[in-house]
């Protein structure tokens, strides 16, 4: 099982880390809503691995049976794989490469809000709600949680749906 879920796991983790270059420039260039579309599109994508790794454990070690509760182990196993390497790649880049990202951000949501006709009660409740996410980015520990509650839902769901369609309980079952 530890061969799956750090292949699979790193399959799946690699996909938003490729992106982020790419999600991040579109950022830049004013695009935030190009960035987060692209971001959670290759999130969801990389969770197919957890249906891919999963099968991969049943048919391959498994025997073509699986429970749904070891389904689950093996599913969560590579989604907590995939989310950690995301939170570690995202630290990096954020230290290193992007000190700016939060000032950026809500720069880009200020002018958004100016753009769109906001009001300046509206303008007042977005900027102190920047500075909230400002003092979060001030932690590394709670960057790591707030970057890791990014991929982690889609991956969970993922990891139910798919051990529901791949449990088999018997033999069976699989010859069906």
């Amino acid at each position: 099982m530890k061969k799956i879920v750090l292949t699979f796991g790193a399959l799946s983790g690699l996909i938003p880390i490729l992106t982020f270059i790419f999600s991040y420039q579109m950022m830049k260039n004013g695009n935030m809503q190009g960035s987060m579309i692209l971001g959670y599109t290759t999130i969801l994508i990389s969770a197919a691995f957890i249906f891919v790794g999963i099968r991969s454990y049943r048919e391959n070690y498994n025997e073509g049976l699986i429970t749904f509760g070891k389904a689950f182990k093996v599913g969560i196993l590579i989604a907590l794989v995939s989310c950690l390497m995301y939170v570690i790649a995202w630290e990096i880049l954020y230290y290193n490469f992007m000190p700016d990202f939060m000032e950026q951000y809500a720069n880009i949501v200020i002018k958004q809000l100016k753009d769109s006709g906001a009001t300046q009660v509206q303008l007042d409740e977005a900027m102190k709600q920047n500075e909230m996410y400002k003092s979060w980015y001030s932690n590394p520990f709670s960057i790591a949680a707030l970057t890791f509650l990014e991929p982690f839902p889609i991956s969970l769901v993922v990891t139910v749906i798919s051990s529901l369609i791949l449990k088999r309980k018997t033999k069976k079952e699989a010859a069906v």
